[in-house]
């Protein structure tokens, strides 16, 4: 049976009507086929629960998973203020499963996750979103087996000023949760992923980390190290726009002898800066820049390591998660990164994505890793 893939996209003035155009155009390119995993991706200004209504109308029983994000993306590019609703269908089989109390405890979750997992069968997989602003992804992955599941998933965004995001499976839709949908049968995925972001020279010592906040570098508030890198006064930096922006400007913290990318979601009125992985005290970081080359790079890069994990397999669908940095680095060439990924992937393969504030992928050894600032594009194949 072969795997067909319908992507839909609307813009309108309420959310369920938006879900409602969506799903209908995706079932429209999806044909005769009947959708056996409906994913959706809707702008954080829609109401969650009118946009799953209307998403709902059409698609009935069918797994649905989804996440918020301030836009989304497809083949044509970045779409603000819209739902897109991606059906897949195949020889494979999906379940769709809500935890709401992911916000209050990773490992838990991660726990209850595999108590869901149906019994072993070779070859499953996972796909994932949960809240950007709530909850430790770090250790939600540290806290998953072993096991040889395939995993790989995103942090929802949404209205940074606010905090707020939401996620939906099935017929449930919230905030602080976590919507996954095991996947199992004639299905390949092909998973890749880089970043854009490179050391410019500048380093300094974590001091002082507590949880999620970075409050000092150097002896001294991370904003007053921001402030005389930049230029811009250190109280700037807790007001908008800069309070954000801080994102475009991360931290690549030692991991052994790697640098990992830890980039910081907002800056408080302390002059702390709130993260969604912790740090610890005592290491070193370094100040990582961005720029349009190296990111439309990195997404050639994501797009081609994930065509090789399809091996033989014909790419059907792309799935593009990417930072919300890369959003506002691109903001002069909107859906840059799409054009990229089409450089690899070709024009006629169906992509929907959206920005996240976090990603995760298999690492070593079959445990997830968390990630900041990257692009993974997850592409879906049939086995031959």
């Amino acid at each position: 049976m072969t795997l067909y893939c319908g992507v839909g996209l609307a813009q309108a003035l309420d959310g369920r009507e938006a879900g409602l155009q969506a799903a209908h155009q995706a079932l429209n390119h999806l044909g005769a086929a009947a959708p056996g995993l409906g994913l959706v991706i809707s702008s954080h200004q829609y109401q969650a629960r009118e946009v799953l209504n209307g998403v709902n109308s059409l698609l009935g029983d069918a797994p649905t998973i989804g996440f918020s994000s301030p836009a989304g993306l497809t083949d044509t590019g970045q779409h603000p203020h819209s739902v897109i609703v991606a059906l897949l269908s195949g020889d494979f089989l999906a379940e769709a499963h809500w935890l709401p109390g992911y916000a209050q405890s990773g490992r838990d979750t991660a726990s209850k996750l595999m108590q869901l997992l149906p019994a072993r069968i070779e070859g499953q997989s996972m796909l994932f979103f949960a809240d950007g602003f709530n909850g430790d992804a770090e250790q939600f992955c540290s806290s998953l087996p072993n096991n040889g599941l395939l995993l790989a998933g995103a942090l929802s965004s949404g209205d940074l000023h606010t905090g707020t995001t939401y996620q939906i499976a099935g017929s449930q839709t919230g905030s602080g949760a976590l919507a996954a949908a095991f996947l199992r049968g004639n299905l390949r995925i092909g998973i890749g992923y880089d970043h854009g972001w490179d050391p410019v020279g500048s380093q300094f010592r974590v001091t002082r980390s507590r949880g999620f906040w970075l409050r000092t570098l150097d002896g001294r508030p991370a904003s007053e190290t921001y402030a005389q890198l930049f230029g811009y006064p250190a109280r700037d930096w807790a007001f908008p726009p800069l309070n954000h922006l801080a994102r475009l400007y991360p931290l690549g913290v030692e991991q052994g002898d790697d640098l990992i990318v830890r980039a910081p979601i907002r800056v408080e009125a302390d002059g702390s800066f709130r993260m969604n992985a912790a740090i610890r005290d005592g290491i070193d970081a370094y100040l990582l820049v961005g720029s349009r080359v190296a990111c439309e790079r990195a997404a050639r890069q994501a797009a081609q390591q994930a065509l090789l994990q399809l091996g033989d397999a014909k790419p059907a669908f792309a799935l593009v998660l990417v930072d919300v940095a890369w959003q506002m680095l691109l903001k002069a060439q909107p859906g840059a990164e799409i054009a990229a990924i089409q450089e690899i992937l070709g024009t006629k393969v169906p992509v929907a994505g959206g920005y996240t504030l976090g990603q995760v992928v298999p690492g070593v050894r079959s445990v997830p890793q968390f990630l900041n600032q990257h692009i993974v594009v997850i592409a879906f194949g049939e086995e031959s």
